[in-house]
């Protein structure tokens, strides 16, 4: 009976470690990423509900953007929409909607029902859009600034909290309306 006794109390030291570091962590929803200052991938995907055209991350060149990784499937992004529809009604940035690993007819559908706060939606059926980005799930939110570089990465729903503190001051900063 004794000798489990030591490996009970080291495993209870550990979770209790482990829980206060997750329970004290300063922003569980910012990642970190290897893309922060750096370039933001280039890409060509096809745009959903036009077929034969195509988007460019180049097309957004000059001018700070936003990048929201969404999927129908995803029940996060269905909680951060009426965010994202409000964020798209303040026009102060394009929003750019990258559709991952979906179903067209679904994604559209969804857009149709819920309303679409997209300038645009690319396309990423085989996620390599995504892998570029580092993506580990939906919704992750990319801030790219009008030098092409990509930073700040949310990870989970927006909010329109972390909208005004994380997005709408690198806006700001940066002389920008």
């Amino acid at each position: 009976m004794n000798r489990f006794i030591l490996p009970v109390v080291i495993f209870v030291a550990l979770a209790g470690v482990l829980y206060v570091g997750v329970r004290h962590s300063p922003n569980k929803s910012t990642m970190v990423s290897a893309l922060l200052g750096k370039p933001v991938p280039t890409f060509e995907l096809p745009v959903l509900g036009a077929p034969g055209r195509t988007i460019r991350s180049a097309e957004f060149a000059g001018q700070p953007w936003v990048l929201n990784v969404w999927g129908t499937w995803c029940v996060e992004c269905r909680i951060e929409h009426e965010a994202l529809l409000a964020i798209a009604r303040e026009k102060r940035v394009p929003l750019v909607g990258l559709n991952w690993k979906d179903e067209d007819d679904a994604a559209q559908q969804w857009l149709a029902t819920l309303g679409d706060p997209y300038v645009v939606t690319a396309v990423d059926k085989e996620g390599r859009t995504a892998i570029d980005f580092g993506v580990y799930g939906a919704p992750e939110t990319f801030f790219i600034d009008a030098a092409g570089l990509v930073q700040y990465r949310h990870v989970g729903a927006m909010t329109a909290e972390v909208w005004e503190r994380e997005f709408l001051s690198r806006l700001t900063t940066r002389g920008l309306p």
